[in-house]
């Protein structure tokens, strides 16, 4: 029976970037290999459990899955706008070096991250006397993603 819309759906995957480099994977072999385990290491490595069509994974994620069925293999090339959108020079943000100095109690640096008042998370990728930019798009943002997945077993 193929995976449709309210399926439950386990599945083992491992995600790459354009360049081949691992991002994210539930395989604990692989992630030791790609050095996320060592980056990561209270993590478990499972499958992992959504419900197809729940909005828990990303679009390109849950097409891909459908019509698939337990044992099957697949590789997915997911486009930025069907993962985690295009990156947007309006998300990166400006803010006085004074002003988030005298809020954080010091200079935030370069690499650092910091989380807006919405809860959302961003880099800083520039500081000077007078100005601090802070990118807020997502980490994976105008990224096609390929993932290999595996289906380990599908509830109805």
């Amino acid at each position: 029976m193929s995976i449709t819309d309210g399926d439950t759906v386990t599945f083992e995957y491992t995600g790459r970037l354009d360049d081949g480099t691992v991002f994210d994977t539930s395989r604990e072999d692989v992630a030791a290999e790609a050095g996320l385990a060592e980056a990561q290491p209270e993590r478990d490595y499972d499958p992992l459990t959504v419900e197809v069509g729940a909005g828990a994974v990303i679009e390109g994620m849950e097409e891909g899955l459908r019509g698939l069925d337990v044992g099957d293999e697949e590789t997915l090339e997911i486009p930025p706008e069907e993962a985690y959108g295009e990156w947007r020079e309006e998300a990166v943000q400006e803010f006085e070096t004074a002003e988030l100095r005298e809020m954080l109690g010091e200079t935030p640096e370069e690499g650092a991250y910091l989380q807006a008042q919405s809860g959302q998370q961003g880099e800083v990728v520039h500081v000077d006397e007078e100005t601090v930019r802070v990118d807020f798009n997502p980490e994976l943002a105008g990224e096609t993603l390929t993932f290999e997945v595996e289906v380990v077993d599908v509830e109805d």
